[in-house]
Protein backbone atom coordinates (compact mmCIF):
# COMPACT_ATOMS: atom_id res chain seq x y z
CA UNK A 1 0.00 0.00 0.00
CA UNK A 2 0.86 3.53 -0.81
CA UNK A 3 0.83 5.35 2.69
CA UNK A 4 -0.20 8.38 3.09
CA UNK A 5 2.73 9.97 5.07
CA UNK A 6 6.12 9.76 3.66
CA UNK A 7 9.05 9.58 6.37
CA UNK A 8 11.25 12.43 5.57
CA UNK A 9 15.33 11.98 6.18
CA UNK A 10 17.15 13.29 8.99
CA UNK A 11 19.22 16.29 9.36
CA UNK A 12 21.85 14.18 10.26
CA UNK A 13 21.75 11.94 6.92
CA UNK A 14 21.00 14.97 5.13
CA UNK A 15 24.10 16.45 6.43
CA UNK A 16 26.26 13.50 5.63
CA UNK A 17 24.55 13.40 2.01
CA UNK A 18 25.68 16.77 1.24
CA UNK A 19 29.10 16.80 2.89
CA UNK A 20 30.36 15.13 -0.24
CA UNK A 21 32.84 17.05 -2.00
CA UNK A 22 31.90 18.70 -5.09
CA UNK A 23 35.21 18.65 -7.01
CA UNK A 24 35.41 15.30 -7.13
CA UNK A 25 31.97 14.75 -7.99
CA UNK A 26 32.91 17.81 -10.61
CA UNK A 27 35.45 15.49 -12.17
CA UNK A 28 33.81 12.39 -12.06
CA UNK A 29 30.94 13.67 -14.04
CA UNK A 30 32.97 15.74 -16.59
CA UNK A 31 34.64 11.97 -16.99
CA UNK A 32 30.91 10.17 -17.68
CA UNK A 33 30.60 12.94 -19.91
CA UNK A 34 33.77 13.31 -22.03
CA UNK A 35 33.79 9.52 -22.30
CA UNK A 36 29.99 9.62 -23.96
CA UNK A 37 30.94 12.25 -25.73
CA UNK A 38 33.76 10.78 -27.23
CA UNK A 39 32.65 7.12 -27.73
CA UNK A 40 30.26 7.97 -30.62
CA UNK A 41 33.60 9.07 -32.52
CA UNK A 42 35.65 6.26 -31.74
CA UNK A 43 33.46 3.83 -33.08
CA UNK A 44 33.02 5.92 -36.13
CA UNK A 45 37.05 6.41 -36.40
CA UNK A 46 36.99 2.44 -35.85
CA UNK A 47 34.55 1.61 -38.82
CA UNK A 48 36.18 4.02 -41.33
CA UNK A 49 39.54 2.21 -40.22
CA UNK A 50 37.81 -1.53 -40.55
CA UNK A 51 36.85 -0.35 -44.22
CA UNK A 52 39.79 0.80 -44.94
CA UNK A 53 41.43 -2.46 -44.18
CA UNK A 54 39.08 -4.23 -46.01
CA UNK A 55 39.53 -2.28 -49.04
CA UNK A 56 43.40 -2.69 -49.24
CA UNK A 57 43.50 -6.41 -48.37
CA UNK A 58 40.88 -7.34 -51.08
CA UNK A 59 43.42 -9.05 -52.88
CA UNK A 60 44.60 -11.40 -50.60
CA UNK A 61 41.58 -12.23 -49.15
CA UNK A 62 40.05 -12.59 -52.51
CA UNK A 63 37.46 -10.30 -52.28
CA UNK A 64 37.01 -9.51 -55.84
CA UNK A 65 36.41 -13.36 -56.98
CA UNK A 66 33.86 -13.97 -53.67
CA UNK A 67 31.82 -10.69 -54.70
CA UNK A 68 31.67 -12.59 -58.60
CA UNK A 69 30.67 -15.81 -57.43
CA UNK A 70 28.57 -14.64 -55.14
CA UNK A 71 26.96 -12.31 -57.90
CA UNK A 72 26.62 -15.93 -60.31
CA UNK A 73 25.07 -17.32 -57.65
CA UNK A 74 22.06 -14.51 -57.26
CA UNK A 75 22.15 -14.17 -61.09
CA UNK A 76 21.00 -18.24 -61.21
CA UNK A 77 17.79 -17.53 -58.28
CA UNK A 78 14.49 -17.45 -59.78
CA UNK A 79 12.27 -14.54 -59.22
CA UNK A 80 10.28 -17.23 -56.84
CA UNK A 81 13.25 -16.82 -54.50
CA UNK A 82 12.65 -13.04 -54.11
CA UNK A 83 9.12 -13.17 -53.62
CA UNK A 84 9.08 -15.41 -50.87
CA UNK A 85 11.95 -13.63 -49.45
CA UNK A 86 10.54 -10.55 -49.40
CA UNK A 87 6.86 -12.09 -48.55
CA UNK A 88 8.75 -14.05 -45.51
CA UNK A 89 10.07 -10.24 -44.40
CA UNK A 90 7.01 -9.04 -44.70
CA UNK A 91 4.88 -11.16 -42.37
CA UNK A 92 7.71 -11.25 -39.85
CA UNK A 93 7.79 -7.43 -39.76
CA UNK A 94 3.96 -7.73 -39.50
CA UNK A 95 3.93 -9.88 -36.60
CA UNK A 96 6.72 -7.93 -34.60
CA UNK A 97 3.84 -4.67 -35.48
CA UNK A 98 1.11 -6.54 -34.26
CA UNK A 99 3.20 -7.47 -30.94
CA UNK A 100 4.63 -3.88 -30.60
CA UNK A 101 1.02 -2.11 -31.33
CA UNK A 102 -0.69 -4.62 -28.04
CA UNK A 103 2.37 -3.78 -25.95
CA UNK A 104 2.25 -0.34 -26.47
CA UNK A 105 -1.79 0.14 -26.27
CA UNK A 106 -1.07 -2.19 -22.99
CA UNK A 107 1.62 -0.47 -21.38
CA UNK A 108 2.06 2.66 -23.20
CA UNK A 109 5.52 2.45 -24.31
CA UNK A 110 7.59 0.61 -27.38
CA UNK A 111 8.90 -3.04 -26.47
CA UNK A 112 11.58 -2.89 -28.22
CA UNK A 113 12.52 0.63 -27.26
CA UNK A 114 11.95 -0.41 -24.07
CA UNK A 115 14.66 -3.24 -23.89
CA UNK A 116 17.00 -0.86 -25.82
CA UNK A 117 16.91 1.97 -23.31
CA UNK A 118 17.31 -0.85 -20.54
CA UNK A 119 20.09 -2.87 -21.97
CA UNK A 120 21.50 -1.15 -24.83
CA UNK A 121 22.10 2.26 -23.87
CA UNK A 122 23.77 2.00 -20.20
CA UNK A 123 26.46 0.02 -22.52
CA UNK A 124 26.89 2.36 -25.04
CA UNK A 125 27.91 5.23 -22.09
CA UNK A 126 24.32 6.61 -22.25
CA UNK A 127 22.42 8.46 -19.19
CA UNK A 128 19.59 7.74 -17.07
CA UNK A 129 16.60 9.06 -18.50
CA UNK A 130 14.90 10.03 -15.21
CA UNK A 131 17.32 12.99 -14.84
CA UNK A 132 16.13 16.08 -13.54
CA UNK A 133 19.13 18.05 -14.59
CA UNK A 134 17.75 21.33 -16.47
CA UNK A 135 14.54 20.82 -15.46
CA UNK A 136 14.83 22.43 -11.96
CA UNK A 137 17.86 24.82 -12.34
CA UNK A 138 18.76 27.71 -9.79
CA UNK A 139 19.74 31.00 -10.70
CA UNK A 140 22.92 30.41 -10.56
CA UNK A 141 23.01 27.16 -12.83
CA UNK A 142 23.19 24.52 -10.38
CA UNK A 143 20.38 21.34 -10.09
CA UNK A 144 17.66 21.98 -7.48
CA UNK A 145 15.83 18.87 -6.67
CA UNK A 146 12.52 18.54 -8.30
CA UNK A 147 9.87 19.13 -5.50
CA UNK A 148 8.27 16.48 -4.02
CA UNK A 149 4.42 16.28 -5.86
CA UNK A 150 1.60 14.92 -3.67
CA UNK A 151 -0.41 13.99 -6.89
CA UNK A 152 1.58 11.00 -7.23
CA UNK A 153 0.33 9.18 -4.30
CA UNK A 154 -2.68 6.78 -4.29
CA UNK A 155 -5.93 7.89 -1.90
CA UNK A 156 -8.50 6.47 -0.72
CA UNK A 157 -11.61 7.46 -2.87
CA UNK A 158 -14.17 9.37 -0.44
CA UNK A 159 -16.94 8.18 -2.24
CA UNK A 160 -16.00 4.78 -2.82
CA UNK A 161 -19.56 2.84 -3.30
CA UNK A 162 -20.49 -0.62 -1.49
CA UNK A 163 -19.10 -3.62 -2.63
CA UNK A 164 -22.03 -6.08 -1.70
CA UNK A 165 -24.78 -3.42 -2.35
CA UNK A 166 -23.29 -1.62 -5.83
CA UNK A 167 -20.08 -3.50 -7.18
CA UNK A 168 -21.65 -6.85 -6.44
CA UNK A 169 -24.63 -5.82 -8.25
CA UNK A 170 -22.65 -4.57 -11.47
CA UNK A 171 -20.92 -7.74 -11.60
CA UNK A 172 -24.36 -9.84 -11.53
CA UNK A 173 -25.90 -8.09 -14.61
CA UNK A 174 -22.66 -7.17 -16.55
CA UNK A 175 -20.64 -10.29 -15.78
CA UNK A 176 -17.57 -7.81 -15.13
CA UNK A 177 -15.45 -7.32 -12.50
CA UNK A 178 -15.58 -2.78 -11.86
CA UNK A 179 -12.41 -3.49 -9.56
CA UNK A 180 -8.92 -4.72 -10.24
CA UNK A 181 -7.04 -7.24 -7.58
CA UNK A 182 -4.29 -4.39 -6.88
CA UNK A 183 -7.13 -1.69 -6.09
CA UNK A 184 -8.97 -4.21 -3.61
CA UNK A 185 -6.00 -5.02 -2.36
CA UNK A 186 -4.88 -2.01 -1.30
CA UNK A 187 -8.19 -1.56 0.93
CA UNK A 188 -7.27 -4.39 2.11
CA UNK A 189 -4.52 -3.37 3.76
CA UNK A 190 -5.85 0.18 4.54
CA UNK A 191 -9.02 -1.98 6.87
CA UNK A 192 -6.34 -4.05 8.13
CA UNK A 193 -4.28 -1.22 9.31
CA UNK A 194 -7.30 1.09 10.29
CA UNK A 195 -8.86 -1.76 12.21
CA UNK A 196 -6.43 -3.34 13.97
CA UNK A 197 -6.68 -1.31 17.01
CA UNK A 198 -4.14 -1.72 19.89
CA UNK A 199 -1.94 -4.41 18.83
CA UNK A 200 -0.88 -4.57 22.54
CA UNK A 201 -4.06 -5.73 23.67
CA UNK A 202 -5.26 -7.93 20.51
CA UNK A 203 -8.31 -10.61 20.79
CA UNK A 204 -8.77 -13.42 19.66
CA UNK A 205 -11.49 -11.80 16.97
CA UNK A 206 -8.81 -9.11 16.00
CA UNK A 207 -7.09 -11.95 14.86
CA UNK A 208 -9.85 -13.65 12.93
CA UNK A 209 -10.66 -10.06 11.42
CA UNK A 210 -6.97 -9.30 10.42
CA UNK A 211 -7.00 -12.52 8.24
CA UNK A 212 -10.60 -12.03 6.74
CA UNK A 213 -9.27 -8.84 5.32
CA UNK A 214 -6.46 -10.44 3.73
CA UNK A 215 -9.03 -13.03 2.13
CA UNK A 216 -9.13 -13.14 -1.83
CA UNK A 217 -12.47 -15.13 -1.95
CA UNK A 218 -15.93 -12.58 -0.88
CA UNK A 219 -17.19 -15.70 0.59
CA UNK A 220 -14.78 -16.56 2.71
CA UNK A 221 -14.14 -13.28 4.16
CA UNK A 222 -17.63 -13.23 4.88
CA UNK A 223 -17.47 -16.49 6.48
CA UNK A 224 -14.25 -15.48 8.76
CA UNK A 225 -16.93 -11.98 9.85
CA UNK A 226 -19.44 -14.71 11.18
CA UNK A 227 -16.57 -16.15 12.92
CA UNK A 228 -15.24 -13.18 14.56
CA UNK A 229 -18.83 -12.37 15.81
CA UNK A 230 -19.81 -15.97 17.27
CA UNK A 231 -16.12 -15.40 19.07
CA UNK A 232 -17.57 -11.75 20.38
CA UNK A 233 -21.17 -10.58 19.51
CA UNK A 234 -19.88 -7.11 20.07
CA UNK A 235 -16.91 -7.27 16.77
CA UNK A 236 -17.88 -3.90 15.47
CA UNK A 237 -14.83 -4.76 12.42
CA UNK A 238 -17.13 -7.90 11.74
CA UNK A 239 -20.11 -5.84 11.27
CA UNK A 240 -18.57 -3.39 8.78
CA UNK A 241 -17.10 -6.08 6.72
CA UNK A 242 -20.63 -7.50 6.49
CA UNK A 243 -21.99 -3.80 5.91
CA UNK A 244 -19.63 -3.72 3.40
CA UNK A 245 -19.61 -7.11 1.44
CA UNK A 246 -22.51 -9.12 2.13
CA UNK A 247 -25.43 -6.61 2.26
CA UNK A 248 -26.87 -6.29 -0.71
CA UNK A 249 -28.82 -2.95 -0.41
CA UNK A 250 -27.80 0.20 0.83
CA UNK A 251 -30.96 -0.38 4.03
CA UNK A 252 -29.13 -3.51 5.01
CA UNK A 253 -25.86 -1.94 4.78
CA UNK A 254 -27.03 1.05 7.08
CA UNK A 255 -28.80 -1.42 9.12
CA UNK A 256 -25.21 -3.37 9.99
CA UNK A 257 -23.35 -0.18 10.12
CA UNK A 258 -25.30 1.13 12.78
CA UNK A 259 -24.96 -2.62 15.02
CA UNK A 260 -21.31 -2.02 14.17
CA UNK A 261 -21.45 1.56 15.75
CA UNK A 262 -23.27 0.15 19.12
CA UNK A 263 -20.62 -2.09 19.57
CA UNK A 264 -17.59 0.34 18.27
CA UNK A 265 -16.77 1.87 21.70
CA UNK A 266 -13.76 4.10 21.81
CA UNK A 267 -12.02 3.11 19.02
CA UNK A 268 -11.69 6.46 16.96
CA UNK A 269 -10.83 4.78 13.84
CA UNK A 270 -13.53 2.62 13.29
CA UNK A 271 -16.19 5.70 14.86
CA UNK A 272 -14.64 7.98 12.07
CA UNK A 273 -15.62 4.84 9.50
CA UNK A 274 -18.35 3.82 10.19
CA UNK A 275 -19.95 7.23 10.69
CA UNK A 276 -19.28 8.28 7.70
CA UNK A 277 -20.28 5.31 5.82
CA UNK A 278 -23.30 5.90 7.92
CA UNK A 279 -23.51 9.33 6.38
CA UNK A 280 -23.18 8.01 2.83
CA UNK A 281 -26.26 5.49 3.68
CA UNK A 282 -27.99 9.00 4.49
CA UNK A 283 -27.43 10.51 0.87
CA UNK A 284 -28.01 7.28 -1.05
CA UNK A 285 -31.61 6.78 0.31
CA UNK A 286 -32.45 10.43 0.03
CA UNK A 287 -32.09 11.36 3.21
CA UNK A 288 -29.92 14.94 2.07
CA UNK A 289 -30.18 17.20 5.34
CA UNK A 290 -29.99 14.16 7.49
CA UNK A 291 -26.21 13.39 5.34
CA UNK A 292 -25.56 17.07 5.68
CA UNK A 293 -25.96 16.93 9.52
CA UNK A 294 -23.57 13.86 10.02
CA UNK A 295 -21.26 14.65 7.77
CA UNK A 296 -20.70 18.65 9.31
CA UNK A 297 -20.82 16.89 12.73
CA UNK A 298 -18.53 14.51 11.89
CA UNK A 299 -15.77 17.06 10.68
CA UNK A 300 -16.19 18.80 13.96
CA UNK A 301 -15.95 16.17 16.18
CA UNK A 302 -12.62 14.93 14.47
CA UNK A 303 -11.15 18.16 12.41
CA UNK A 304 -7.84 16.85 12.77
CA UNK A 305 -8.77 14.05 10.15
CA UNK A 306 -8.47 16.25 6.85
CA UNK A 307 -6.83 13.70 5.32
CA UNK A 308 -9.75 11.51 4.86
CA UNK A 309 -11.28 14.10 2.55
CA UNK A 310 -14.76 13.84 4.65
CA UNK A 311 -15.42 17.92 2.92
CA UNK A 312 -15.54 15.90 -0.42
CA UNK A 313 -18.51 13.86 0.59
CA UNK A 314 -19.92 17.15 2.15
CA UNK A 315 -19.79 19.16 -1.03
CA UNK A 316 -21.27 16.48 -3.00
CA UNK A 317 -23.87 16.04 -0.75
CA UNK A 318 -24.36 19.96 -0.98
CA UNK A 319 -24.57 20.13 -4.30
CA UNK A 320 -27.38 17.76 -4.23
CA UNK A 321 -29.40 20.02 -1.89
CA UNK A 322 -28.44 23.21 -3.99
CA UNK A 323 -27.05 24.97 -1.39
CA UNK A 324 -24.42 26.75 -3.71
CA UNK A 325 -23.61 29.43 -1.07
CA UNK A 326 -22.87 26.68 1.83
CA UNK A 327 -20.66 24.81 -1.14
CA UNK A 328 -19.13 28.45 -1.25
CA UNK A 329 -18.26 28.61 2.28
CA UNK A 330 -16.78 25.25 2.37
CA UNK A 331 -14.64 25.77 -0.51
CA UNK A 332 -13.60 29.25 1.31
CA UNK A 333 -12.46 27.06 3.98
CA UNK A 334 -10.37 24.42 1.94
CA UNK A 335 -9.53 25.87 -1.96
CA UNK A 336 -6.53 27.15 -0.05
CA UNK A 337 -3.08 27.47 -1.78
CA UNK A 338 -1.68 25.99 1.44
CA UNK A 339 -4.23 22.76 1.49
CA UNK A 340 -3.75 19.57 -1.58
CA UNK A 341 -6.27 20.26 -4.28
CA UNK A 342 -8.48 17.56 -6.12
CA UNK A 343 -10.72 17.29 -9.01
CA UNK A 344 -13.62 17.93 -6.13
CA UNK A 345 -12.43 21.25 -5.27
CA UNK A 346 -10.84 22.30 -8.31
CA UNK A 347 -14.28 21.69 -10.62
CA UNK A 348 -16.67 22.74 -7.81
CA UNK A 349 -15.04 26.09 -7.89
CA UNK A 350 -15.42 26.09 -11.40
CA UNK A 351 -19.21 24.93 -11.55
CA UNK A 352 -20.19 27.85 -9.28
CA UNK A 353 -18.47 30.43 -11.19
CA UNK A 354 -20.02 28.85 -14.47
CA UNK A 355 -23.27 28.95 -12.63
CA UNK A 356 -23.25 32.17 -12.89
CA UNK A 357 -23.06 33.17 -16.00
CA UNK A 358 -23.57 30.06 -17.73
CA UNK A 359 -27.16 30.73 -18.46
CA UNK A 360 -27.00 33.28 -20.44
CA UNK A 361 -23.34 32.83 -22.05
CA UNK A 362 -23.43 32.98 -25.89
CA UNK A 363 -20.06 31.72 -27.65
CA UNK A 364 -21.08 34.06 -30.72
CA UNK A 365 -22.12 37.11 -28.21
CA UNK A 366 -18.74 36.58 -26.45
CA UNK A 367 -17.04 36.83 -29.71
CA UNK A 368 -18.33 40.11 -30.83
CA UNK A 369 -18.00 41.92 -27.38
CA UNK A 370 -15.96 40.10 -25.57
CA UNK A 371 -15.70 38.39 -22.17
CA UNK A 372 -17.16 40.19 -18.95
CA UNK A 373 -15.18 40.21 -15.92
CA UNK A 374 -17.74 36.96 -14.67
CA UNK A 375 -16.89 35.24 -17.77
CA UNK A 376 -13.72 35.67 -17.54
CA UNK A 377 -13.30 34.55 -13.81
CA UNK A 378 -15.19 31.42 -14.82
CA UNK A 379 -13.14 30.85 -17.92
CA UNK A 380 -10.46 31.22 -15.57
CA UNK A 381 -11.54 28.32 -12.98
CA UNK A 382 -12.32 26.07 -15.82
CA UNK A 383 -8.95 26.53 -17.20
CA UNK A 384 -7.48 26.07 -13.77
CA UNK A 385 -9.12 23.05 -12.97
CA UNK A 386 -8.34 21.27 -16.37
CA UNK A 387 -4.38 21.74 -15.70
CA UNK A 388 -5.12 20.20 -12.39
CA UNK A 389 -6.83 17.09 -13.80
CA UNK A 390 -7.60 16.98 -17.93
CA UNK A 391 -9.32 14.00 -18.08
CA UNK A 392 -12.77 15.28 -16.41
CA UNK A 393 -14.15 17.41 -19.10
CA UNK A 394 -14.47 14.35 -21.44
CA UNK A 395 -16.63 12.15 -19.05
CA UNK A 396 -18.64 15.41 -17.99
CA UNK A 397 -19.07 16.17 -21.72
CA UNK A 398 -20.15 12.48 -22.27
CA UNK A 399 -17.29 12.10 -25.06
CA UNK A 400 -16.08 9.13 -23.32
CA UNK A 401 -18.12 6.63 -21.23
CA UNK A 402 -18.23 6.28 -17.45
CA UNK A 403 -17.53 3.13 -15.22
CA UNK A 404 -18.14 2.72 -11.80
CA UNK A 405 -15.06 4.46 -9.75
CA UNK A 406 -12.12 2.55 -8.21
CA UNK A 407 -11.73 2.42 -4.26
CA UNK A 408 -8.72 3.92 -4.55
CA UNK A 409 -7.77 7.43 -6.78
CA UNK A 410 -4.58 8.65 -8.06
CA UNK A 411 -4.75 12.64 -8.13
CA UNK A 412 -4.74 14.39 -11.95
CA UNK A 413 -5.43 10.63 -13.18
CA UNK A 414 -8.02 9.32 -14.72
CA UNK A 415 -9.08 7.14 -12.26
CA UNK A 416 -10.07 10.47 -10.43
CA UNK A 417 -11.63 11.75 -13.49
CA UNK A 418 -13.77 9.02 -13.56
CA UNK A 419 -14.61 9.24 -9.30
CA UNK A 420 -15.34 12.79 -9.91
CA UNK A 421 -17.55 12.61 -13.16
CA UNK A 422 -19.54 9.53 -11.82
CA UNK A 423 -20.93 11.65 -8.63
CA UNK A 424 -20.94 15.35 -10.28
CA UNK A 425 -22.18 15.32 -13.78
CA UNK A 426 -25.57 15.54 -12.76
CA UNK A 427 -25.06 18.93 -10.82
CA UNK A 428 -23.20 20.11 -13.59
CA UNK A 429 -26.45 19.36 -15.67
CA UNK A 430 -28.71 20.89 -13.25
CA UNK A 431 -26.67 23.93 -13.86
CA UNK A 432 -28.14 25.54 -17.64
CA UNK A 433 -25.31 26.20 -19.89
CA UNK A 434 -22.42 25.14 -17.50
CA UNK A 435 -21.52 22.32 -19.64
CA UNK A 436 -21.85 24.35 -23.05
CA UNK A 437 -19.33 27.18 -21.41
CA UNK A 438 -17.26 23.78 -20.14
CA UNK A 439 -17.57 22.99 -24.11
CA UNK A 440 -16.60 25.97 -25.52
CA UNK A 441 -13.34 26.80 -23.38
CA UNK A 442 -11.41 23.79 -21.35
CA UNK A 443 -9.76 23.20 -24.68
CA UNK A 444 -7.92 26.76 -24.75
CA UNK A 445 -6.24 25.50 -21.27
CA UNK A 446 -3.52 23.28 -23.26
CA UNK A 447 -2.51 27.01 -24.59
CA UNK A 448 -1.58 28.48 -21.79
CA UNK A 449 0.54 25.40 -20.22
CA UNK A 450 4.14 25.50 -21.70
CA UNK A 451 5.47 22.84 -24.07
CA UNK A 452 7.42 21.06 -22.96
CA UNK A 453 5.44 20.11 -19.97
CA UNK A 454 8.22 19.93 -17.83
CA UNK A 455 6.97 23.57 -16.14
CA UNK A 456 3.28 23.98 -15.08
CA UNK A 457 0.97 27.52 -14.75
CA UNK A 458 -0.71 27.39 -12.02
CA UNK A 459 0.38 24.01 -10.78
CA UNK A 460 3.53 21.52 -10.29
CA UNK A 461 4.01 20.71 -13.95
CA UNK A 462 1.94 17.13 -14.96
CA UNK A 463 2.90 13.98 -13.21
CA UNK A 464 4.54 11.32 -15.21
CA UNK A 465 3.68 8.55 -12.85
CA UNK A 466 -0.84 8.86 -13.67
CA UNK A 467 -0.89 6.49 -16.51
CA UNK A 468 0.60 2.91 -14.96
CA UNK A 469 -0.84 4.00 -11.71
CA UNK A 470 -4.15 4.13 -13.26
CA UNK A 471 -3.86 1.03 -15.42
CA UNK A 472 -3.60 -0.73 -12.54
CA UNK A 473 -6.34 0.95 -10.41
CA UNK A 474 -9.01 0.50 -13.28
CA UNK A 475 -10.32 -2.18 -15.16
CA UNK A 476 -8.79 -3.68 -18.11
CA UNK A 477 -12.66 -2.96 -20.37
CA UNK A 478 -11.94 0.42 -19.86
CA UNK A 479 -9.83 2.48 -22.15
CA UNK A 480 -7.16 4.49 -19.93
CA UNK A 481 -7.24 8.41 -20.88
CA UNK A 482 -3.64 9.66 -21.22
CA UNK A 483 -1.78 12.54 -21.17
CA UNK A 484 -0.26 14.51 -22.86
CA UNK A 485 -1.46 12.07 -25.95
CA UNK A 486 1.82 9.74 -26.63
CA UNK A 487 3.34 9.62 -29.92
CA UNK A 488 3.21 6.25 -31.49
CA UNK A 489 6.75 4.85 -31.11
CA UNK A 490 9.26 4.98 -33.64
CA UNK A 491 10.03 1.37 -33.92
CA UNK A 492 5.93 0.79 -35.00
CA UNK A 493 6.79 2.96 -37.54
CA UNK A 494 9.60 1.56 -38.53
CA UNK A 495 7.74 -1.71 -38.30
CA UNK A 496 5.35 -0.72 -40.34
CA UNK A 497 6.81 0.89 -43.06
CA UNK A 498 9.48 -1.89 -43.75
CA UNK A 499 6.27 -4.26 -43.76
CA UNK A 500 4.16 -2.41 -46.31
CA UNK A 501 7.50 -1.90 -48.39
CA UNK A 502 8.54 -5.58 -48.40
CA UNK A 503 4.84 -6.66 -49.42
CA UNK A 504 4.85 -4.27 -51.84
CA UNK A 505 8.11 -5.58 -52.95
CA UNK A 506 7.20 -9.16 -52.84
CA UNK A 507 4.18 -7.90 -55.14
CA UNK A 508 5.89 -6.11 -57.78
CA UNK A 509 8.09 -9.07 -58.15
CA UNK A 510 5.64 -11.71 -58.60
CA UNK A 511 3.78 -9.99 -61.08
CA UNK A 512 6.74 -8.58 -62.86
CA UNK A 513 9.81 -10.06 -62.37
CA UNK A 514 11.87 -9.14 -65.30
CA UNK A 515 11.24 -5.89 -64.65
CA UNK A 516 11.95 -6.10 -60.86
CA UNK A 517 15.51 -7.22 -61.79
CA UNK A 518 16.79 -4.73 -63.84
CA UNK A 519 15.52 -1.86 -61.33
CA UNK A 520 17.00 -4.02 -58.79
CA UNK A 521 20.21 -4.13 -60.89
CA UNK A 522 20.08 -0.28 -61.90
CA UNK A 523 19.44 1.03 -58.00
CA UNK A 524 22.77 -1.34 -56.46
CA UNK A 525 24.83 -0.03 -59.64
CA UNK A 526 23.76 3.14 -58.52
CA UNK A 527 24.24 2.94 -54.85
CA UNK A 528 27.66 1.65 -55.61
CA UNK A 529 28.97 4.10 -57.92
CA UNK A 530 30.24 6.92 -54.69
CA UNK A 531 32.11 3.86 -53.22
CA UNK A 532 33.96 3.23 -57.00
CA UNK A 533 34.21 7.25 -57.25
CA UNK A 534 36.67 6.85 -53.42
CA UNK A 535 38.39 3.72 -54.14
CA UNK A 536 39.46 5.65 -57.63
CA UNK A 537 40.82 8.85 -55.69
CA UNK A 538 42.50 6.77 -52.92
CA UNK A 539 43.92 4.85 -56.05
CA UNK A 540 45.26 8.41 -57.42
CA UNK A 541 46.26 9.93 -54.09
CA UNK A 542 47.70 7.37 -52.80
CA UNK A 543 51.87 5.79 -53.99
CA UNK A 544 51.25 2.25 -55.59
CA UNK A 545 54.19 0.95 -53.37
CA UNK A 546 52.53 2.12 -50.84
CA UNK A 547 49.11 -0.25 -51.41
CA UNK A 548 51.95 -2.89 -52.38
CA UNK A 549 54.11 -2.79 -48.81
CA UNK A 550 50.75 -2.33 -46.69
CA UNK A 551 49.66 -5.38 -48.90
CA UNK A 552 52.52 -7.33 -48.20
CA UNK A 553 52.45 -6.65 -44.50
Amino acid sequence: MIPLFTAQPSVKNMEDATSINPQSLGFTDKLKSWLSWSWTYICAVWFAMVLTMIYVLRSPLKLQDTLTSASVFLNTLTPKFYVALTGTSSLISGLILIFEWWYFRKYGTSFIEQVSVSHLRPLLGGVESSSTTGLFSSVNGEAEPRPSVSECKVWRNPLNLFRGAEYSRYTWVTGKEPLTYYDMNLSAQDHQTFFTGDTQQIKAEDTVMQKAWRERNPQARIRAAYQAIEMNHECAAAYVLLAEEEATTITEAERLFKQALRSAGKDINLLVYIKRRLAMCARKLGRIKEAVKMMRDLMKEFPLLGMLNIHENLLEALLEQQAYADVQAVLAKYDDISLPKSATICYTSALLKARAVSDKFSPEAASRRGLSTAEMNAVEAIHRAVEFNPHVPKYLLEMKSLILPPEHILKRGDSEAVAYAFFHLQHWKRAEGALNLLHCTWEGTFRIIPYPLEKGHLFYPYPGCTETADRELLPTFHEVSVYPKKELPFFILFTAGLCSFTAMLAMLTHQFPELMGVFVKAFFSTLFTPLGFFADKMESFMPSSFWHQLTRI
